[in-house]
């Protein structure tokens, strides 16, 4: 679970990185998913703490 958590929060970092360089609603897109693999991941490191 915590490998789960660590892979989708480098994904959401990874993405807002890359969908910054990107123009339009394409950029706009991909900062959107990847917020929220972000907000996922987060979410799991913190059920997994409590687990």
């Amino acid at each position: 679970m915590k490998v789960i958590a660590i892979l989708l929060i480098l994904v959401g970092v990874a993405g807002i990185f890359l969908g910054s360089m990107m123009f339009g609603d394409i950029g706009l897109a991909c900062i959107v998913g990847a917020l929220a693999a972000l907000l996922s991941g987060i979410g799991f490191l913190m059920v997994s703490r409590k687990v």
